[in-house]
């Protein structure tokens, strides 16, 4: 290869076209060009890497600059000779060469020496190949076999690849698409037999194994109690039996048999050493600058958009300044939850991941699957409850060692070593978990953890179980008129009481130390505890063991409660009761006798001579279930945005099964107040839309202390309203526990940093790597040190491969430089930052269109703004009093002929080349595409979408561009235009043509400006003709139909804005991508405001218009229903659009 075209093979980097490649291209296009005597007249040779050129096909020189940049050079093609370059006869570049011709699949190859450095790094700064002088140990050994293995060719002569770099790669593969071992064995001996004889290809898992184990980090097993009494570990590692039950430590061999195993555990755990990972995370030059994030990114006062900006963070920092002071130490969050590794319909198993994850990574690091790190695994069959913290006693030790001590660590970006430490923040797991961890029971009617002995739970008498109705009185203000209230609430009961305090962690140690709790893990633990629960009538059923960290006690949050489960609790607790789902609505027989008893509604008792009972207002007869359930079968959603609901209905029984959380959270977010709007009365809806805003800022991506304190004195008066309404059995402790979330959002920041939905997801990774059911735990650990390994050498992998860490977000799209045309001077215009997809049409617009998309451009090209000020300035100057109408009128209409006048005026002194050229207009001819990915979204047109089970066409553009009004405009996307301008370089913008709605409001639009709720009349359209805007000005919206049973509200859409799929905002820049939010989340909060003095109007909770109804006694078993508080093991599968369009969550 001549050394000056190197470029040739460094195409893209990053997804992108690198700076010398389109320098190359043009160099290349000039040299061809010099030499008209081997040209087809205009049209030179195009040496591009497609099928149909490759020096054979002569193109224009445009069509040959798109193409090398799309397709490249053809392969060897150093010497342009076919373009009047001589050959140099030394270079041999005309010689077909095998090894090359093998690696026909990569464009841009790098040295392999990058593993040489991979390796250093991976043991650093313990070892250097450079000072042995003697031999060297096995571990030392293991490290120079693999530095050989970086340095030997996979078979001589190939440039492209070592043994260790080919065995990185198929590491990764594995990884990547969960191959199995076998698999693995047969790829590796297909390439044995396809490389040359003399290759030195690896031909197994096991030889894999051998050779990288010196990459791989320490796991420890550890053997447990058959019964989970103790693990043998510490002081007790040398025991043969069980200190508690006495059960034996090891198998009898059996009778007979010569060849079988001594000392085999009835159980063993496994334990991942915490501190060698974190270390790693600072061994690559990929994630160790990004560790100190959290500490040198800038922040607003007030505002959080990650957990360094709470009140948690910031105190953990006040407390410990010693700890604080070094940026690179790290702060840990914990988490854990038992899956079923055979599925529901499998054998009965819990097998129990402990989690932990790094909170120093910037937002769209944190939280990815990458950057979790398993700890333990529990194992199964039977949960461990509350002996959970036996198992946790290594990595509490841990902790402790690396909070006290700290571990000797090389920063790669700094190179230096530092005294790296660690702290846990706080853990995160659903409601039964939550009790395993810190030790209070969430059972009962002390089940609320920020409550504890001050809740006013009661149960009740008919229906048996504990209810926190009329429990939120005491969080009002001291003079609502509710804590008065005789009536709506429990009967004759005014409340007095105010909040709980918020108890701090040295408080509730002090209290666990006087009632004389103990840990596990200490004798005659069981029964002691066991006693103090009953007797002292406390929550407390143990001490936890996270108390033995020196520093917990000054966490002001230690636990979360996670809003992803009760947010679903709560969601089939209100949906099953308005649908009156048989078993499983809050408004049965038992509950209607309890009203009797505890309430004063006697509207809704039980007509004694009939034996029924009126049918309240608060739930849906036949027929409005059955418009409610028509309307969720036909409802579609964007790409990515919820699963297809769908699927859920059954029209049978109308009512909804299979929901998954992030079903839930979609339809209690955002569907409530839309599905109920109609079919409810007003009093029902509202109390119930109020609740779904209150989850929907909760749960936003940036908070304000100012909204968390809103938020607080909000939700208080949104449940009491709810309990003017629904009986006292519906509110069982998830109705309560929201009223503690803004509290918890105001503390320790933002929710998707807190909730389960990432670790859920990283559960079904572990469910996924199980490949032997009989040994459920030896799998996971397996394969757990593959992704470990192949993780860590992805790193060093050139630019073109894809892995994990490099995955492009959903909907997001890595734009070419021939698309962005990064030449100097180049207008923002053509700037465009997205891509069509689909089959190209092409097209001229007609004369309508072509002056409206050109005025359009011009009105809306930031270069052009200061000329636009010129021409109102002129009009103003002759018209003085022109009203602002006539002003966008006149630009309309006039502006684009004024401005290419004024440009060629040489008194305008307009230099720019690419102004001259924008003046001049698009070409007619334009290009259309079905189908445009710009800003995280996903846009299709409407004709492309209409047989889809997604909506993609819905767009939004806020406000008009050049008027002082502002309006939201929405309409439908009906075309997808690329418009080329003349001369080069390449110019060209996209515009959608759009179908636009009437905006007029009460007539096309309508607005209720308490819940920002928007509908739009989907009859009436625009009455001015402008169908264009910039594909980058567009947000996506989409539009749901009400279900309801009057007929004018079939003209009416609601509408629906969409957050764009991983775009965060920051402060340091604009946005940034976030691939780890898979859970929908806005923005910003939208501040939904209530009034929270106002009372209400009482309303009749009876529904007159339908005669009494029978309520029937059937009611799920309390195992049932835990069973569906713990639901687990949730993760998108993103289907490719063009195969079924929709977007499941599966089990």
């Amino acid at each position: 290869m001549r050394p000056d075209r190197q470029w040739i093979d460094y195409r893209m980097k990053d997804g992108a076209l690198t700076m010398e490649f389109e320098v190359g291209i043009e160099g290349f296009i000039n040299f061809s060009l010099s030499h008209p005597e081997l040209m087809d007249r205009s049209r030179i040779r195009c040496p591009c890497d497609h099928r149909k050129c490759q020096n054979r096909n002569f193109q224009e020189a445009d069509t040959v600059r798109y193409h090398l940049a799309k397709y490249g050079f053809v392969r060897d093609y150093y010497t342009w000779y076919l373009h009047g370059e001589p050959i140099e006869e030394d270079t041999g570049e005309l010689d077909v060469n095998f090894n090359e011709v093998i690696d026909v699949g990569f464009v841009n190859p790098q040295p392999y020496n990058a593993f040489d450095t991979m390796l250093i790094d991976a043991v650093r700064p313990s070892f250097n190949p450079n000072d042995i002088e003697e031999d060297p140990n096995p571990t030392a050994a293991k490290l120079f076999e693999m530095l050989k293995a970086a340095d030997q060719e996979i078979w001589p002569g190939n440039r492209y690849h070592s043994k260790l770099s080919a065995v990185a790669r198929l590491l990764n593969i594995k990884s990547e698409h969960h191959l199995s071992e076998r698999a693995y064995d047969d790829i590796c001996q297909l390439m044995s037999e396809l490389l040359p004889s003399d290759n030195v290809m690896i031909d197994s898992f096991y030889s894999t194994k051998k050779l990288v184990q010196g990459l791989g980090l320490p796991v420890e097993k550890i053997h447990c109690c058959i019964n989970g009494c103790m693990i043998y570990w510490g002081e007790d590692s040398e025991l043969a039996s069980c200190k508690f039950c006495h059960h034996p430590r090891f198998r009898r061999p059996m009778s007979g048999s010569h060849k079988q195993k001594t000392n085999v555990p009835y159980k063993k755990m496994y334990y991942f050493p915490l501190a060698p990972r974190l270390q790693r995370l600072f061994a690559s030059n990929a994630t160790t600058k990004d560790m100190r994030w959290h500490a040198e990114h800038e922040s607003e006062d007030g505002v959080m958009r990650h957990c360094s900006d709470s009140e948690a963070w910031k105190h953990f920092n006040q407390t410990h300044p010693d700890f604080a002071t070094e940026s690179r130490n790290v702060r840990l969050g914990l988490s854990t939850n038992g899956f079923n590794p055979f599925g529901q319909s499998g054998q009965q198993y819990s097998s129990w991941p402990v989690i932990l994850t790094p909170y120093n990574f910037p937002p769209w690091m944190c939280m990815k699957d990458e950057y979790m790190f398993l700890s333990i695994i529990v194992p199964g069959p039977k949960n461990p409850k509350g002996k959970l913290d036996v198992f946790l006693q290594p990595l509490i030790a841990e902790l402790k060692t690396l909070w006290e001590v700290g571990v000797c660590t090389y920063d790669i970006s700094r190179k230096q070593n530092f005294q790296m430490k660690a702290t846990l923040m706080w853990t995160i797991s659903d409601f039964p978990a939550y009790s395993m961890l810190s030790g209070w029971s969430t059972v009962g009617k002390l089940a609320c953890p920020h409550c504890m002995e001050d809740s006013d739970a009661f149960s009740l008498s008919k229906g048996g179980k504990t209810s926190w109705f009329d429990n939120h009185r005491k969080f009002l203000p001291r003079h609502h008129q509710f804590r008065r209230n005789k009536n709506s609430f429990l009967k004759g009961k005014t409340v007095r009481k105010v909040a709980p305090h918020v108890r701090s962690g040295e408080e509730i140690l002090e209290q666990i130390v006087q009632l004389g709790l103990k840990k596990v893990s200490e004798t005659d633990a069981e029964s002691t505890n066991a006693r103090i629960f009953k007797s002292c009538e406390c929550g407390w059923k143990k001490r936890s063991i996270f108390w033995d960290l020196p520093y917990w006690s000054t966490n002001l949050i230690r636990h979360n409660l996670d809003v992803m489960h009760i947010e679903k609790n709560v969601f089939d607790n209100v949906f099953n009761t308005v649908m009156n789902v048989e078993g499983k609505t809050k408004d049965n027989a038992k509950s209607r006798a309890d009203l009797k008893e505890f309430c004063r509604r006697v509207e809704l008792h039980q007509n004694e001579s009939t034996g029924k009972y009126p049918k309240a207002t608060y739930t849906l007869d036949k027929s409005r279930k059955k418009f409610l359930c028509e309307w969720l079968k036909e409802l579609r959603f964007p790409d990515g945005y919820a699963s297809n609901m769908a699927r859920c209905v059954d029209m049978n029984k109308l009512k909804l099964f299979g929901m998954k959380s992030h079903d839930c959270h979609v339809f209690m977010q955002w569907l409530i107040p839309i599905a109920f709007r109609e079919l409810l009365p007003e009093n029902v809806w509202l109390s119930l839309t109020e609740l779904s805003n209150f989850f929907k800022d909760l749960t936003s991506t940036v908070i304000t202390e100012e909204d968390m304190r809103r938020l607080e004195d909000e939700i208080p008066v949104i449940i009491c309203r709810l309990e003017h309404i629904l009986p006292p059995s519906f509110f069982d402790c998830m109705e309560h526990l929201p009223i503690h979330f803004p509290y918890e959002a105001r503390i320790a920041g933002p929710v998707q940093y807190r909730w389960m939905y990432p670790f859920e997801r990283y559960l079904r990774r572990l469910k996924n790597n199980v490949r032997n059911k009989a040994k459920v735990e030896g799998s996971i650990c397996n394969a757990y040190l593959v992704e470990e390994t192949s993780s860590f050498c992805a790193h060093y992998f050139e630019p073109y491969v894809n892995t994990r860490h490099r995955r492009v977000p959903r909907n997001l799209i890595v734009v070419d430089r021939d698309e962005t045309q990064e030449h100097e001077g180049m207008l923002s215009i053509f700037k465009h930052g997205g891509r069509a997809f689909g089959k190209e049409k092409f097209r001229y617009l007609t004369p309508d269109e072509y002056h409206a998309a050109r005025t359009y451009i011009l009105l809306n090209c930031e270069e052009v703004k200061p000329y636009i000020e010129l021409f109102v300035a002129r009009l103003r100057e002759h018209q003085p009093y022109v009203e602002e109408a006539e002003v966008d009128a006149k630009l309309d209409k006039d502006f684009a002929s004024w401005f290419e006048a004024h440009a060629h005026d040489p008194i305008s002194n307009i230099s720019s080349q690419f102004i001259k050229d924008l003046v001049k207009g698009p070409l007619r001819g334009v290009k259309t595409f079905p189908r445009y990915y710009v800003n995280g979204y996903k846009f299709h047109t409407l004709g492309h979408g209409s047989n889809k089970a997604t909506m993609n066409s819905g767009v939004c553009i806020k406000g008009s561009n050049f008027s002082a009004t502002e309006l939201d405009f929405y309409g439908q996307l009906m075309e997808v235009l690329q418009l080329e301008y003349p001369a080069l370089p390449l110019k060209r913008v996209i515009l959608f043509n759009c179908q636009w709605f009437d905006p007029t409001p009460s007539i096309g639009t309508r607005s209720h400006l308490e819940y920002k709720l928007v509908d739009v009349n989907h009859t009436r359209r625009f009455n001015r003709y402008e169908p264009f805007i910039l594909a980058e000005q567009a947000m996506q919206v989409y539009y749901a139909s009400y279900p309801s049973t009057r007929k004018n509200m079939c003209n009416w859409w609601a509408v629906c804005k969409i957050k764009a799929w991983g775009v965060v905002e920051v402060v340091e820049t604009s946005k940034i991508f976030l691939s780890n939010a898979r859970a929908f989340q806005e923005d910003v909060i939208e501040n939904h405001y209530i009034d929270i003095t106002a009372d209400k109007e009482p309303q009749s909770l009876v529904d007159h218009s339908c005669p009494f109804v029978d309520i029937d006694d059937i009611e799920l078993e309390e195992n049932e229903e835990v069973e569906l508080e713990i639901e687990s093991d949730e993760e998108y599968e993103e289907l490719d659009d063009d195969d079924n369009n929709v977007t499941n969550i599966e089990d």
